[in-house]
């Protein structure tokens, strides 16, 4: 599991998978999403707005990243 550190409280999920160079654009995140390839703390995951604090985990097609 990689630990992605942020700078605030709280991130959203698009910025976070931007922030761990998941995606490139937010628009990827999307399809992402559309797709049913992310998970937060082992639930499947359809808001790019959902908001993320230290602790999650977020796993993306089996890479499991935690909001540090």
């Amino acid at each position: 599991m990689r630990e992605v550190p942020i700078t605030t409280d709280t991130i959203r999920l698009g910025q976070f998978l931007k922030l761990a160079d998941v995606v490139e654009v937010g628009s990827d995140v999307k399809l992402l999403l559309e797709d049913g390839a992310v998970t937060v703390n082992g639930e499947a995951e359809s808001r790019r707005g959902r908001t993320l604090t230290r602790g999650d985990v977020v796993a993306v097609d089996g890479t499991e990243l935690r909001v540090a």
